[in-house]
């Protein structure tokens, strides 16, 4: 076997069609788009969610509710968690990401109280519950709003 003479497998490269090219193609003049109409134009087509003048599903549906734009998400993070962590450490959100307990920061992270801390520490983050603020301190720990 020699470099010039590698070819890829039958089927498995396909050209793509190149629609609207002349003859041979099959594919000319209307390139495949029939005879005139909304869908023959270039850049015709119906807008999405069209249903040919049918009231379409989204509106047909009834709408309950409100979104809040200045909704923040918070990335949790239990006690029970943090006892991972070395006594006197520092812990903060680079810290808890890197160490792969929080994938994403998202809006900032809340330490919740779930669980029991064996651990002096100081925890840096944007929230706490009551019950992990008053669990952290009573380990002998410090929290720090960030």
């Amino acid at each position: 076997m020699k470099l010039h003479t590698l070819q890829p497998a039958e089927g498995s490269r396909k050209l793509r069609n190149r629609v609207g090219r002349g003859q041979g193609s099959g594919n000319g003049k209307t390139a495949g788009r029939g005879q005139k109409g909304q869908k023959a134009r270039s850049g015709g087509g119906v807008r999405l969610g069209f249903e040919g003048g049918q009231q379409p599903l989204f509106r047909r549906l009834p709408k309950r509710g409100f979104t809040n734009i200045n909704r923040k998400d918070y990335a949790v993070v239990n006690l029970e968690t943090l006892n991972r962590f070395e006594d006197g450490t520092t812990v903060t959100p680079a810290l808890l990401i890197e160490s792969g307990v929080v994938k994403n920061e998202l809006s900032g992270i809340k330490i919740l109280g779930d669980g029991n801390l064996e651990k002096k520490l100081t925890v840096q983050a944007a929230k706490f519950s009551k019950s992990a603020e008053e669990a952290i301190t009573g380990a002998g720990g410090s929290i720090e709003v960030i």
